[in-house]
């Protein structure tokens, strides 16, 4: 459970971190912030997902990514993140669900 806790922290520190914005670690981190003010089309989620894996495979090594989905919710003007994958050498599958806004 406290690899669990510990890893999806780390997915959402991830997800939340603009490229550029920790010190000493430019590459560390995604465009996924800059991506949410676009319209929400198909291509923008596509888009928006391929972020999400390239940032997860690249940057976390503890697991073995399922799948990502995005899911738009117009309504709020929230794309929903759902991560499903497996820390490495377990064989429960966890799902992690990051709601991401638009805040300005």
């Amino acid at each position: 459970l406290l690899d669990e806790t510990s890893i999806n922290e780390s997915l959402r520190n991830l997800i939340l971190t603009n490229r550029g914005e920790r010190l000493f670690q430019p590459n560390l981190g995604s465009d996924i912030r800059a991506t949410l003010f676009e319209n929400n089309t198909p291509a923008v989620l596509t888009i928006l997902k391929q972020h999400v894996v390239d940032l997860i495979n690249n940057f976390e090594p503890r697991i073995s990514l399922i799948d990502v989905t995005i899911l738009s919710d117009y309504d709020d003007y929230r794309v929903n993140v759902v991560i499903e994958y497996y820390i490495r050498n377990r064989e429960v599958p966890i799902i992690l669900n990051i709601a991401l806004e638009r805040i300005r």
